[in-house]
């Protein structure tokens, strides 16, 4: 089904194609990283919106669903107040339920969801399976960190603020600007623009 036009769906439609010309076969993996409050959940979904308007396999995750549980978090660091970088999130569980069955391709089972962070538990497993051409886009916090970023085929960055320790220590270990395969300035959400850099 056709999405209404709008600046915001034309912009991405420009990022799908872009995506599609570099990758369009086999099973390819999107990550959006920057701040929720930047609209990163919602740009992966209509992301995803835009592919489909074209009949492909599209799946979306967030790693907000692969997250440590409390105790786990405070067993871990207790008392770091950069915390959620350094432990927040189940990365073991993040590539063997979900990224490393994806890239297999074939009937290879897969889960979108493991954990429950508002609920603090682990989630029953709902396995999926793809066809050999499918899309996978998953976003979240510091989603281009040196043990992720080797993961994805394209990731983009949504432009926004450090505001806690957690992102001050990402950005100055990381510098996902630096590694992302486009930044996006979305202080205007319905009309978004591509930021030129120096990867450009």
């Amino acid at each position: 089904m056709k999405l209404v036009s709008t600046p915001r769906i034309e912009f991405l439609r420009t990022l799908a194609a872009e995506i599609l010309h570099n990758y369009g076969r086999g099973r390819t993996i999107i990550a959006i990283d920057g701040p929720d409050a930047g609209g990163r959940t919602a740009f992966g979904d209509d992301l995803a919106a835009v592919f489909r308007e074209d009949e492909l396999h599209v799946f979306r995750a967030s790693l907000r669903y692969f997250q440590h549980s409390r105790a786990e978090r405070q067993r871990l660091a207790p008392d770091a107040p950069d915390h959620r970088y350094r432990v927040g999130y189940d990365y073991s569980a993040l590539r063997r339920v979900l990224v490393e069955p994806f890239r297999m391709g074939g009937s290879t089972g897969f889960v979108t969801e493991e954990f429950d962070p508002d609920r603090d538990t682990w989630i029953q497993p709902t396995w999926q399976t793809a066809p050999a051409d499918a899309i996978l886009i998953i976003d979240g916090d510091y989603i281009n960190r040196p043990e992720l970023h080797g993961l994805w085929l394209y990731s983009v960055l949504l432009e926004g603020a450090a505001v806690n320790a957690s992102d001050l220590r990402y950005h100055a270990e990381v510098h996902p600007r630096d590694v992302v395969s486009a930044v996006v300035d979305t202080t205007d959400p319905e009309a978004p623009r591509r930021v030129l850099t120096d990867r450009c």
